[in-house]
């Protein structure tokens, strides 16, 4: 039988993308994920910094790459996300 060369996965749910942006956003800020909602502001709410907020967006396309080929998150787009729902909202378009 041949090595399968990917993976079947559902589909992204709004909720995994919740969990995801919420754990990666947790880890890069060393704070409990059930601390962050989806309306916090990543600069008010969060303290996250601009340097913390790329650490997001590169955490997020490598755990999106498996499941969506090419996930990139552009560099233009980094300013219109001012919130988690922002965020995965952006992640819902492009994936979901």
């Amino acid at each position: 039988m041949p090595a399968e060369t990917h993976v079947e996965q559902n589909p992204l749910g709004r909720d995994d993308v919740v969990a995801i942006v919420r754990d990666r956003l947790a880890e890069i800020l060393e704070i409990e994920p059930s601390d962050i909602n989806e309306g916090d502001a990543f600069q008010e709410d969060l303290d996250a910094d601009s340097l913390a907020l790329i650490e997001l967006v590169e955490a997020i396309e490598e755990e999106l790459s498996e499941r969506a080929v090419g996930f990139r998150i552009e560099d233009d787009d980094l300013e219109d996300l001012k919130t988690v729902r922002d965020a995965v909202d952006y992640v819902m378009a492009r994936v979901g």
